[in-house]
């Protein structure tokens, strides 16, 4: 049985953003009674708007609703990251000014800026990075967020960030941080998530104060997530020590995880029943009809929050924090349209040739935290592609499928570079309506950190994965650290015998974890915040689950 630790006398701060901050208005509620709680609001456009549909149920919500919590924001170093760019020559686009002209990359323009004063305060941010870089240094610190990763991927609402842009920001932002843990002083943090820049960050000083900052980590069994202490970057010890332990456990002893492992190879579909009801586990095209009814709601959206809420005009002044809604709904449109297009046949995508000998690699969504995070080496996927590409042996050939939610994000010319090499195939998305048939019909799975390579593991195959991941424990998932190491691991690929393995880490994500429905909680947690539905027993049960996960984590902190 999972220990667990009351949370009670304890300065408890919370990490709030957007919808994954909704559940956690419970737990400050109930957390409030018996310690000293604090909120902090991480993502700029959240704090910075006036009151509109984005916010009402996340940031004002707490702030108006949580009588005794404190609340923090990054609002004063949005206002000071704006003015200290347009102090330094920069325009409200985010761009340097020279005279009338706006910064253009050329040879002359890059001489004179090359000139300048760094914008952001560089001492400090060279002794920042001897002090808070043990997971991550600052240049892989800033990865962690698609506000400075444009280069990386296809939203094109968001600005190409430079040097000083992300310079600066990184200063604010340690600076603020540094401040809140000073002035508040908490004896534990409390997350729902792991993306932005800020949680990088809070991890990093947590570390060194020998804080416990529990958050999140996806064990892809089924509901249970487990704490981690690390932002899920690399594995928990006590993890480890745990899997370890259940390693030495004898089929007897781990008999229902063998029941469970077997039925599952015995499965027609083994898609994770967590995505039920997402765009990971949609297969047929949205209809026209629906397309423009989600279009309507985003005008309606933005109308909301640009005009009848009057946040336009900051947009206006700074688009690297606040971007712009136009491009926003223009980049809805063309996702939407173009993931229906893509859904039929086209000439982009193939079905699969039956009998051919191939590695399946399927496409991540970017950005995503998930990569980002946890692979942030690997997040160019063409260039992964391509490594993959020349490591296969003669007569082999890569199958490479994009994910649902990607369809009409990525653009039409990185579809075009894929088909160009000339062992891989770019296969139609929706040929089978699940994973097993992919990853059956295939030598093997090579994934950045996708659920594929476990389910890979789970079916007795083997894969090969480039970043973090819990289930990399199991045998027959390899992690590279190298493109290098890549022919001889595929040349490897076959059926493996590791269902001792695969049982004692689901023994072990049993023993750490917690059943919790991310995706029911978030969704029912908005409407009750939004005083459309009632709590009943089922979130109530969710919300104790949540509870019970951080008493859990506390407990394991305690005891490490």
């Amino acid at each position: 049985m999972n220990e667990l630790k009351e949370i009670k006398n304890k300065r408890v701060l919370f990490v709030c953003r957007e919808t994954y901050a909704q559940p956690l208005w419970f737990i400050a509620d109930k957390l409030k009674a018996d310690n000293e709680v604090a909120c902090f609001f991480i993502m700029s456009t959240e704090c910075c708007y006036n009151k509109c549909y984005y916010n009402v149920n996340t940031y004002y919500r707490f702030k108006e609703e949580l009588e005794g919590v404190k609340l923090y924001d990054v609002r004063d170093i949005c206002e000071e990251y704006t003015k200290r760019l347009k102090a330094a020559g920069y325009n409200k686009l985010g761009r340097l000014q020279f005279g009338n002209r706006a910064y253009q990359p050329d040879k002359k323009v890059r001489s004179r800026r090359n000139e300048r004063e760094p914008v952001a305060d560089m001492k400090f941010l060279e002794k920042i990075e001897k002090e808070y870089s043990h997971f991550k240094n600052l240049n892989m610190q800033l990865m962690c967020s698609q506000e400075n990763t444009r280069h990386y991927h296809f939203r094109y609402y968001w600005s190409v960030t430079n040097y000083d842009e992300n310079m600066l920001w990184l200063e604010l932002n340690y600076k603020k941080i540094l401040g809140i843990f000073d002035e508040f002083k908490p004896d534990m943090i409390l997350d729902f998530d792991n993306a932005e820049l800020q949680r990088t960050i809070i991890n990093e000083v947590a570390y060194v104060k020998n804080i416990p900052y529990i958050t999140v980590e996806y064990s892809k069994f089924g509901y249970y997530k487990y704490p981690t202490f690390q932002n899920t970057i690399g594995v928990d010890d006590y993890v480890v020590r745990t899997y370890n332990d259940n390693l030495k456990k004898t089929p007897e002893e781990l008999s229902g995880e063998y029941d469970y492992i077997k039925d599952y190879r015995s499965k027609q579909t083994i898609m994770n029943k967590e995505f039920a009801g997402t765009v990971t586990s949609q297969y047929e095209r949205d209809s026209i009809i629906w397309i423009l009814r989600v279009m309507r709601g985003k005008f309606h959206y933005f109308f909301d929050m640009d005009i009848a809420k009057g946040n336009h005009k900051l947009k206006k002044q700074n688009r690297i924090l606040y971007a712009p809604s136009l491009p926003y709904i223009k980049h809805y449109w063309q996702v939407m349209t173009l993931r229906r297009k893509f859904m039929g046949k086209n000439q982009l995508f193939e079905a699969p040739l039956e009998g051919e000998d191939y590695v399946y690699m399927p496409l991540h969504l970017i950005p995503e935290s998930t990569v980002f995070v946890k692979a942030s080496y690997y997040v160019d996927e063409l260039s992964l592609i391509e490594a993959v590409s020349k490591s296969l042996p003669v007569g082999w050939w890569l199958y490479v499928k994009e994910h649902q939610a990607m369809l009409g994000e990525r653009s039409v010319e990185f579809y075009k570079r894929v088909r160009q090499l000339h062992n891989v195939r770019l296969v139609q998305v929706n040929h089978y309506h699940d994973p097993k048939p992919w990853i059956m019909n295939a030598k093997g799975v090579v994934t950045i950190v996708g659920t594929t390579a476990f389910e890979e593991a789970l079916l007795g195959r083997k894969s090969i994965i480039f970043g973090d991941v819990p289930f990399e424990l199991i045998d027959g998932i390899t992690k590279v650290k190298g493109y290098e190491e890549l022919p001889a691991l595929i040349r490897d690929f076959g059926e493996i015998d590791n269902i001792h393995s695969c049982a004692a880490y689901l023994r072990t994500i049993k023993d750490v974890g917690v059943e919790i429905d991310l995706f029911y909680l978030m969704a029912k947690a908005e409407k009750i915040l939004a005083k459309e539905e009632e709590r009943d027993d089922k979130f109530n049960y969710q919300i104790e689950q949540l509870m019970k996960f951080y008493e859990m984590g506390y407990a394991r902190w305690c005891n490490k």
